[in-house]
């Protein structure tokens, strides 16, 4: 049976690659399952400095399959995928190579860096079949200014690369040819970073907004005092005073 989720490596990232042509990668059981299990195996992957989710041909993600849907619950289902995605170790970057749809916008929401082909369209498409954008509004709300996000997922209608970066849904645009030179730009980018300093950043980025002022400030504190007493700390600030690259940095 041909795969619907791939794998391949470059530059530190693990680029985890929906290729399900016959429904326009949908999210089907298949591929949930697939991205799932990708996400798990680059996770104590020590070469893995980030992952990047992507698509094959000029369909990032149709949405959900409403053939061969995945589970509704627990391993395997889509809430698994997005909870993974969310509050994986290390940082996602989403390499958006085409159309998006429901369902996956919700993927698209939970990268840290989105880059987008300046063609692809996109489309809270589920009021037009009488349902609700449920699951993926509590990451995409998370992401898009509340005008915008009102505006599109009310009218299901279809909006453009340049309304989604206008929204907070991606971070930056590219045309389709140069858009794996912009991320790799990125993962060169990451390869300078502690892997742990990368891990407690992305936890502050999920963490932070939830807390109050006086609450965040002591729970910040604790771990910024964790940080700087740790080995990486002392190899960083060592590179730093010696002007030579960390031990961490990786060569690819």
């Amino acid at each position: 049976m041909t795969e619907v989720v791939t794998r391949s490596d470059r530059k530190g990232g693990a680029i985890v690659m929906i290729d399900s042509p016959s429904n326009r990668n949908a999210l089907s059981r298949a591929v949930v399952e697939g991205v799932c299990s990708h996400l798990e195996a680059a996770r104590s992957d020590d070469a893995v400095r980030a992952v990047v989710l992507t698509g094959s041909g000029g369909t990032f993600c149709a949405g959900a399959d409403l053939t061969a849907p995945p589970v509704s619950a627990g391993p395997g289902s889509f809430e698994e995928l997005l909870r993974m995605l969310w509050e994986y170790p290390k940082p996602v970057i989403v390499a958006v190579n085409g159309h998006v749809r429901a369902g996956g916008l919700g993927l698209v929401a939970c990268g840290d860096i989105v880059v987008c082909a300046s063609a692809a369209t996109f489309a809270f498409s589920e009021v037009r079949i009488g349902v609700a954008p449920a699951m993926i509004s509590v990451l995409c709300l998370r992401r898009m200014t509340p005008i915008s996000s009102a505006r599109y997922m009310l009218t299901g209608e279809v909006f453009t690369a340049v309304d989604a970066l206008r929204a907070g849904l991606v971070t930056s645009m590219a045309s389709s040819d140069d858009l794996p030179k912009v991320v790799d730009g990125h993962l060169d980018d990451l390869a300078l970073c502690e892997p742990g300093a990368l891990a407690a950043t992305r936890s502050l980025l999920r963490e932070v907004p939830q807390r109050g002022v006086v609450d965040g400030l002591a729970w910040a504190q604790e771990i910024s005092a964790a940080l700087f007493a740790s080995p990486a700390a002392a190899e960083g600030i060592a590179a730093f005073k010696g002007k030579r690259k960390p031990s961490w940095v990786a060569s690819h």
